[in-house]
């Protein structure tokens, strides 16, 4: 019997997922645990991976689909079976000839050109035009990236348009075939047309177009358009609703520190060639305030609470979120029991949960949980941010960029002088419900003692 690929439960809190990329065609051989599918839930973007071993049959949910968890979207066919389930969800390429063109086109059937459709060496082909969602990085729609088909991509090309300026119908801005031929109606191309008589593409450059989904569309340079209105992406749009319900639950309240890791920052360039020699993983800064927030939590375990009803709930394990950029959004993996591992440890599980999340390769525990986050926007150069508490926890620590800056520094005779160090300034943010301006500041006041006068030893 084949087996169900079913929308996984991406969390106690999650209900439904959307199902925003097949990586196997009806047809292709899959093995167990291989990726099969991306999704994009509340909690996670991820990649699904196959049940069992087989060839993927009927796929039920097309992509950009939004669905139930448990919803069965593809079934896959084992491999005594694989041969008949094939050739029922994919059609052979019969030695690679061209299937028959439509009654419509039955006139033009030896020209090696088509203009107005895309040609079907496979049918399934056709069918990953009509039904896949296509996303590369230079373009609009979701997080400056075009959505749309092959089809509607050589479209543009021939007809000289940017797609920038396009307006897509579709799930999450995607832009149709309709689309852009009204876009081309109302507006023209940018360029002339191919006319019948203009030379045809040779077939193999068709049979190639319609094959492969890279983008033909040259790089150009403003991702957004002035005056366009673009729809939110599916991440976008769960990123501004837990922020203003965040917004709407916790009394926000921000005390920022300075804090002087010249110290540090001699350890790591010090360190650095070793630590990745011996361990196989860079070095950064992160591990260091990680391992000292630990401390700090340690000693002001307010911080590392969340709210329930009207009690207080203080957390045995101090499980750290780590937020992490991606080109598409934001998403906050956590590194459990953080108070268990070494200096080394944090490195690696920080390093490992920040690696997938870029991959889309996290699982669904690895965003539940987080009792303390630390968010790090001074990559970016920033002198620090005023970041929003992550529900339900009630405290997130910012870091801003680090500067070389004068400062006035008081020797042991009491003499004054300037200075330069290598300064941050550490911004918590936390929910005054719970936490007070005193317990905030004691809480800064404790992991800036630590990270100035740093003596662990990083092994």
């Amino acid at each position: 019997m084949p087996t169900d690929v079913v929308m996984p439960q991406m969390g106690e809190s999650i209900f439904e997922g959307t199902l925003t990329k097949w990586l196997k065609k009806p047809g292709e051989k899959v093995q167990r645990d291989e990726p099969l599918f991306e999704i994009s839930t509340d909690k996670v973007d991820a990649e699904i991976p196959a049940p069992a071993s087989g060839t993927l049959g009927e796929i039920k949910v097309k992509e950009g689909t939004t669905v139930q968890v448990n919803t069965v979207v593809a079934t896959i066919v084992a491999e005594g079976e694989a041969a008949g389930a094939g050739a029922a969800s994919k059609t052979p390429p019969a030695a690679k000839a061209p299937a028959p063109p439509p009654p419509t086109q039955a006139a033009e059937a030896a020209a090696p050109r088509k203009v107005e459709s895309v040609p079907p060496p496979p049918q399934q082909a056709v069918a990953q035009h009509k039904e896949s969602v296509i996303e590369f990085p230079h373009g609009e729609g979701e997080e400056g990236r075009v959505r749309s088909s092959p089809l509607v991509r050589r479209i543009a090309k021939e007809q000289g348009v940017d797609l920038a300026q396009v307006q897509g119908s579709g799930l999450g801005g995607r832009i149709t075939k309709d689309d852009i031929q009204s876009f081309i109606a109302q507006h023209g191309g940018g360029a002339a047309a191919p006319s019948r008589a203009a030379p045809a593409p040779r077939p193999a450059e068709v049979t190639q177009r319609a094959a492969a989904p890279a983008p033909a569309i040259p790089e150009r340079g403003p991702i957004a358009v002035p005056g366009e209105l673009v729809p939110m992406s599916q991440m976008r749009k769960v990123i501004a609703q837990r922020m203003v319900e965040s917004k709407h639950t916790s009394a926000h309240v921000h005390s920022v520190f300075e804090v002087d890791v010249t110290r540090i920052v001699r350890l790591r360039e010090r360190e650095k060639a070793k630590f990745e020699q011996v361990n196989g993983i860079r070095l950064t800064m992160m591990p260091f305030f990680a391992r000292a927030v630990v401390n700090a939590i340690r000693q002001h375990p307010i911080v590392n609470s969340s709210v329930e009803g009207e009690a207080i709930r203080y957390h045995q394990n101090i499980n750290l979120g780590i937020a992490v950029a991606l080109d598409w959004g934001l998403i906050v993996p956590v590194v459990r029991n953080a108070e268990d591992l070494s200096f080394v440890g944090l490195q690696r599980a920080i390093s490992d949960v920040a690696e997938r999340a870029r991959a889309k390769k996290l699982r669904p525990d690895d965003v539940q949980g987080g009792t303390f986050t630390i968010t790090n926007p001074g990559v970016f150069g920033p002198l620090f941010g005023m970041p929003i508490i992550n529900q339900p926890q009630v405290a997130i620590l910012g870091m801003g960029g680090i500067f070389k800056t004068p400062v006035v520094r008081t020797d042991e005779d009491g003499s004054d002088a300037i200075v330069i160090r290598h300064i941050i300034h550490l911004s918590l943010g936390y929910d005054h419900r719970i936490v007070d301006g005193a317990d905030a500041d004691r809480f800064l006041a404790t992991l800036k003692k630590i990270l100035e006068g740093w003596n662990e030893s990083i092994y």
